[in-house]
């Protein structure tokens, strides 16, 4: 799905200076505060963060996106909650999320979803643990408004990054590898998300009506 938004947009929402400026940068000072500006052309200029950010400015409607996103990112560090625990709360939560996405659950059915993951997450020992189930919750963000379901992306993205950076870093031994091991798990996470990221936002629309 193309996904667009504007410099007017932008500006509504809230965006930062440094965000905007480099945009600009890219843009030309001269570019109309209306003119479209898809959000893989954000992605190129100014960093994942801030295409993922600009999913709270879009002119289209992306909440279903957003969710399936959200979902994708949470579903990414499923399996290292695995490791530590049997708990299905996490798993049932990103199925929740992609259900009320596709309107096939209400959204009291996918807060208590969210709930039982969040309390997964709070019993949880250890930080990899706690992120992963967390990043599960973040993405079952059940309030119907878009801007829930654009924060449910971000908080899940988030969340599954630290978790593979704690879990990467808890299997290293010694501090420094620890830290180095931590280190890439994070950024190939990141990694990951960006190509989810654009798998969503190509002009194909299989890839995200794959999403189930």
């Amino acid at each position: 799905m193309k996904l667009t938004t504007t410099l007017n947009l932008l500006h509504k929402a809230g965006v930062c200076t440094r965000g905007y400026k480099k945009l600009i940068a890219a843009l030309g000072a001269d570019y109309p505060h209306e003119k479209p500006i898809d959000l893989l052309t954000i992605l190129d200029t100014n960093g994942f963060n801030d295409a993922l950010w600009a999913l709270c400015a879009t002119a289209e409607n992306c909440d279903m996106v957003a969710r399936l996103m959200a979902a994708d990112f949470a579903d990414q560090v499923l399996p290292i909650w695995q490791k530590y625990s049997q708990d299905k709360r996490p798993a049932l939560a990103i199925q929740a999320a992609r259900d009320f996405a596709h309107g096939r659950i209400s959204r009291q059915k996918t807060d208590a979803a969210r709930a039982a993951a969040g309390a997964a997450a709070g019993a949880a020992a250890g930080f990899a643990a706690r992120a992963a189930a967390g990043a599960a919750a973040g993405a079952a963000a059940g309030d119907a408004a878009g801007a829930a379901a654009r924060a449910a992306a971000w908080d899940a993205a988030g969340a599954a990054a630290w978790a593979a950076a704690w879990d990467a870093a808890g299997d290293a031994a010694g501090d420094a590898a620890g830290a180095a091991a931590g280190a890439a798990a994070g950024a190939a996470a990141w990694a990951k998300q960006r190509e989810i990221f654009i798998s969503y936002l190509q002009p194909d629309e299989a890839a995200a009506d794959d999403a189930q």
